[in-house]
């Protein structure tokens, strides 16, 4: 059964108008600077910045790096701009949500096990809670991670239906791959089977696809590696926004509109 709707569903046009308008697309707010050092430092070898994921030495110019994030997130392709403002193209963002639509609903008709994870609680938790809401409305089973889980010196807990990382009663911001390592392996141990997909974001959805997990997930302009691991195949969808805007309210609209492409509104 498709779940009820508690926001319109907005037209292409409408859903391009409201991310450039509240920034989630268009203009952004992380500066070009930001997003070129990041760059720089996933193609120098900071694990930091590959998300779990094992790029070896086919991502080392930083311009092969720019090149892709042109293409797939839509910010300047000019290597002269250094600094100052960059772009999310809306555009993109709609093709991608398309796309992620499509692997939902296949998800749904085929009642697959999903995993359903954030490293940005304070703007994508709730992104995440609907897909759930609606992807287990719809019979598939969203997957109980054990209990106990450890990494990063935190817990790894579920809230809604969506793996989250917790330090010091808080749940924290993080693009470790560390906690999704340790879903996948405790589920492992456990003799559970691994999920069918998982829907994530930054290091979670970098390190289930490095495993062979069906993986989508969202990234902002200065993240690569989601993009990279996209272009080369290993991630099934990334789709570029400004993963913490002001209001988290903000992301309903594109959450209607992602869940209805996929017949789950």
């Amino acid at each position: 059964m498709p779940s009820t709707p508690t926001t319109p569903i907005p037209s292409r046009s409408e859903l391009i108008d409201h991310l450039v308008r509240t920034r989630i697309a268009g203009a952004v707010a992380t500066p070009r600077e930001n997003n070129l050092d990041h760059y720089r430092r996933l193609a120098q070898g900071d694990r930091n910045f590959w998300f779990g994921l094992e790029l070896g030495d086919r991502w080392t110019d930083e311009q092969d790096v720019l090149a892709v994030m042109a293409e797939r997130c839509g910010v300047s392709d000019d290597l002269e701009h250094r600094s100052g403002q960059d772009t999310i193209d809306p555009e993109l963002t709609v093709a991608a949500l398309e796309r992620m639509a499509i692997v939902l609903r296949k998800a749904a008709e085929s009642r697959l096990s999903v995993l359903l994870a954030t490293g940005h609680p304070g703007g994508l938790l709730d992104v995440h809670r609907a897909t759930a809401a609606a992807l287990r409305a719809a019979g598939c089973e969203i997957v109980a991670i054990p209990f106990g889980l450890r990494a990063d010196d935190g817990n790894v807990h579920q809230v809604a239906d969506v793996a989250v990382y917790e330090r010091g009663a808080s749940l924290w911001h993080t693009h470790s791959p560390h906690p999704m390592a340790a879903i996948l392996d405790g589920l492992a141990a456990g003799g559970r089977p691994l999920p069918d997909l998982v829907v994530a974001d930054h290091g979670w959805a970098g390190c289930a696809a490095q495993r062979g997990v069906d993986a989508v997930g969202y990234a902002d302009s200065n993240d690569p590696a989601l993009f990279l691991a996209e272009a080369e195949g290993t991630l099934q969808v990334a789709v570029p926004l400004d993963d913490h805007v002001a209001d988290p309210r903000f992301y309903e609209p594109m959450t209607a509109y992602l869940l209805g492409a996929a017949g789950l509104l």
